[in-house]
């Protein structure tokens, strides 16, 4: 054992003196011990038809759960034929003809949660079961009608329900998918969580559907996966939402990624492309920027564009522009007319960013009429599409706390993987392929599969010393720090059970998701919990942190510490955002707990945190009645003197 009891809640190994050596298990009643789970080496789709499922189950594969809310807002997917013959939003709940499909629905698990029209994923191997919710916009839209308030009601959307579930998943038409996709990467600030959006080229209602598998694999995605960006998944292909366009309306493959590796495919196995993901790197919370500026436009340049043209077009209230130019990034410099009008533009203060018409490639300043544009004041716009462009500009513009040079620098940098860098790394084979060739292992599957058993343990090893120079170094070879080892830990999750403030500070500068949860459904947050680490707790909070069981098992974690005497534990799961008047089980709160076991030190910390004395349990037994059965005079004149303040509260 590693110092932990593997239970559905971890707890360490001591008692409230801090005595390591006790081994004694709480709430023997309800929590469970089980197995490990199997090393993941594929991920198949497997549905189960002949048992019904339970929470109870004893395989741990069959009782990790992950919630995913899905924001269904119109498009191909859910349309049907009307008496026009013509495709339009259906008529029919999206929620009802999902429940009918055994693909998208496994009616036999027995869902256990609060959530209310909770739909479940038929089991995936190795991965989390995945239950989701859908929200039904109302009307329902075609993609060519959304617009900047469309975007806005999205991200609050994700914003209201972020806390409650794990990932997200928006069903969108195709037409305008990739500006939605760009906006919201922008909008939804220090993401901690996927976001994928999808659709499909033919109505879910239809047996040829497309739209089954993609909402499948965004469902998979979004649930099981450490993907804390908006991305776009489509026909076994998962890419960034600011890098994606479609390329075809009739064919089933219709968004590409030219400029950017996919994130993740889907095939026999499930393949995630860790080094491309892009992570928030500040130490702030999850926030949504629903302001966005709406006096910006795209203008493509071709021969012979009038002078008329470009100045009509730049006038006031312009405020930012995407100009489209020929490959990669050529303006005609015989036209010094139009390079005039475009000079009075920057002149005036009008952000104007140089992209290619191309598809693959970008703007470079490498001809001489290219070179013309950046001596003006435009930006150059590196690869970016021009959708994410123009979302961006939206972003930036709208940001009033910024001066103009600040949003030409933003412009022209990478924030959210939306252009190219041309950072150089280090070969990171040289250590895997080393150790590789010393085992007589060879071929670049069985390298990977080396690297991912061999890495996670020079990190771990790193963290518990506190070594931040060997994690660099590690970085250095190609070891992402969002890896997990066998038991879905990261090194975060090690640094916040070691205590080690300053190993969780920088995971969380270089982009370590505070939402990870392992195979036994903790995250670093339980973890420093658990260790009683206030200074870590603290700073997971920062960013976003927050539990996400059951309140009822909150509940029955927090009488049990109340009941031991552990004050530490009670104050660490108020860091944490508990509500310490939460009732477990048997309907009891904390303070009943306490009072019943004589913990005095409890009661009066409880009784400081002004938790609610007033609350029954389920005999109809105040705390007040408690500390009468159990007759204990200090406890007594604490829960006196709080009852009587309380009465001279409510009288003045």
């Amino acid at each position: 054992m590693d110092g932990w009891d593997h239970c559905k809640f971890r707890v360490p190994l001591k008692n409230p003196e801090g005595n390591d050596s006790s081994t004694k298990k709480v709430h023997d009643s309800f929590w469970k011990s089980f197995e490990k789970p199997p090393n993941p080496v594929e991920l198949l789709i497997k549905q189960d038809t002949d048992r019904k499922a339970s929470l109870s189950l004893s395989s741990p594969e069959e009782r990790l759960e992950s919630k995913v809310l899905v924001v269904y807002t119109g498009g191909t997917i859910g349309m049907e034929y009307n008496e026009q013959g013509v495709l339009a939003p259906s008529t029919k709940p999206l929620n009802d003809k999902i429940r009918g499909n055994p693909l998208l629905h496994d009616k036999h698990y027995e869902v256990k949660t609060e959530e209310d029209d909770i739909l479940v994923l038929p089991r995936v191997k190795d991965k989390k079961r995945v239950l989701y919710k859908v929200v039904e916009y109302t009307p329902l839209l075609d993609s060519s009608n959304m617009c900047q308030a469309d975007w806005v009601k999205m991200s609050n959307h994700v914003k209201e329900y972020y806390e409650r579930f794990d990932g997200f998943v928006i069903l969108h038409g195709t037409d305008t998918l990739c500006y939605t996709a760009s906006a919201l990467s922008f909008m939804l600030e220090n993401l901690g969580k996927p976001v994928v959006v999808t659709g499909s080229q033919i109505s879910i209602f239809q047996i040829t559907s497309d739209g089954v598998y993609n909402f499948l694999g965004a469902l998979i995605f979004a649930g099981n996966y450490d993907i804390p960006e908006v991305t776009v998944y489509f026909n076994n292909k998962l890419t960034r939402g600011n890098r994606t366009v479609k390329m075809s309306v009739t064919e089933f493959d219709a968004f590409d990624s030219p400029n950017c590796p996919l994130l993740g495919k889907v095939g026999l196995t499930i393949d995630i492309n860790m080094k491309s993901i892009h992570r928030s790197s500040q130490i702030k919370k999850f926030s949504v920027h629903n302001e966005l500026c709406q006096n910006v436009g795209l203008l493509r340049i071709y021969p012979d564009i009038s002078k008329q043209t470009i100045r009509s077009f730049m006038q006031q209230p312009m405020e930012g522009v995407v100009l489209l130019t020929y490959g990669s990034g050529n303006f005609p410099t015989n036209r010094s007319d139009l390079i005039e009008e475009l000079k009075l533009a920057c002149d005036r203060d009008v952000i104007i960013v140089s992209c290619s018409q191309c598809s693959r490639g970008g703007t470079s300043g490498t001809y001489e009429t290219g070179k013309i544009l950046t001596n003006i004041g435009i930006i150059n716009g590196h690869d970016m599409t021009p959708e994410a462009a123009l979302t961006k500009l939206s972003y930036v513009l709208s940001n009033t706390e910024l001066s103009l040079q600040d949003k030409k620098d933003m412009m022209a940098a990478n924030i959210r993987g939306e252009l190219s860098t041309n950072l150089e790394h280090r070969d990171e084979d040289d250590l895997a392929s080393t150790v590789a060739k010393s085992l007589h292992i060879s071929g670049d599957q069985e390298v990977d599969k080396l690297k991912k058993i061999l890495y996670p343990a020079i990190l771990q090893s790193a963290v518990r010393e506190g070594d931040i120079d060997k994690i660099k170094d590690m970085q250095n070879y190609g070891a992402e720090l969002s890896m997990t080892d066998f038991d879905g830990r990261n090194i975060l999750h090690t640094a916040c059970s070691a205590g080690k403030l300053n190993v969780v500070q920088y995971c969380l500068e270089s982009g370590v998701s505070v939402h990870t949860r392992d195979n036994y459904n903790i995250s670093p947050l339980h973890e420093a919990i658990i260790a009683d680490q206030h200074d870590i707790i603290k700073l997971l909070r920062k960013c976003g942190a927050h539990l996400t069981n059951e309140p009822m098992f909150l509940g029955d974690v927090l009488t049990n510490a109340a009941a031991r005497g552990m004050v530490r534990r009670l104050e660490s799961y108020l860091l944490a955002g508990v509500n310490l008047n939460q009732i477990d089980s048997i309907g009891l709160t904390p303070l009943h707990a306490a009072i019943t076991n004589n913990q005095i030190d409890c009661v009066k910390f409880l009784l400081l945190q002004q938790v609610d004395a007033r609350i029954k349990n389920k005999f109809g037994q105040t705390a007040l009645d408690l500390g009468k059965r159990v007759q204990n005079n200090e406890i007594n004149k604490l829960l006196g003197d709080t009852y009587l303040c309380g009465i001279e509260q409510r009288e003045q």
